[in-house]
């Protein structure tokens, strides 16, 4: 499993949330209330609350999501109506706050998850697909770039060495094979070739006369 990584400023502010959430859901002082605002209340606070700890953990989508709804929906949304109904602090057991706390919950959650994915596919264009703008991508081209990305290549070349010029025993051998059978301190082969041929013309020359 790989190590998570967190932004800190999203840690900081989701820790301040919680803790004045806590002290003002679950302690004796009651806020006043106007009609249903209190639920409005709960719904506002469990999207911002989920919202911050959506981008805590630096990681995949999927992983952000699933934590999310285990910490934020389930743990704080649900379990924190049970928690103020056990404690004895004039405060009664609300399923319309669970309601409002998994509503909030639940739309912070479909809007990071939205974001997110809009930000994956904009770094993987970027990084997969960046061309010249009002430059377009032929059929070719493009067939070529998702062979890439899939890992399928054509066949090239492995630095084979053709022998036309090299007729002898060094054609046909790869770089590799030639490197190491090169022998740095043997003469060049070019000196031997053309004092053989100065030598052999020397010796026509004398049969001649």
């Amino acid at each position: 499993m790989s190590s998570l990584r967190i932004r800190k400023p999203f840690l900081a502010a989701f820790g301040f949330l919680v803790g004045a959430s806590a002290y003002l859901g679950l302690s004796t002082q009651k806020l006043p209330q106007y009609g249903q605002s209190d639920k409005g209340l709960h719904l506002v606070t469990f999207f911002l609350l989920t919202i911050i700890f959506y981008w805590i953990f630096e990681t995949s989508r999927r992983r952000c999501i699933n934590l999310s709804l285990l910490v934020c929906t389930a743990g704080l949304g649900i379990g924190s109506e049970v928690v103020q109904g056990l404690l004895p602090n004039g405060r009664d057991f609300d399923p319309y706050d669970i309601l409002a706390n998994v509503v909030g919950s639940g739309m912070a959650l479909g809007l990071s998850s939205w974001y997110h994915r809009r930000m994956l596919e904009r770094k993987r264009k970027n990084k997969h697909y960046d061309i010249v703008p009002g430059e377009e991508l032929g059929d070719e081209d493009h067939a070529a770039e998702r062979d890439v990305e899939l890992g399928v290549v054509g066949d090239q070349e492995t630095g084979v060495v053709h022998g036309d010029s090299q007729a002898g025993a060094g054609a046909g051998k790869t770089v590799t094979e030639e490197l190491d059978t090169w022998d740095e301190n043997a003469e060049d082969w070019d000196e031997d070739g053309d004092s053989g041929r100065a030598d052999k013309v020397e010796d026509t020359e004398r049969r001649a006369d």
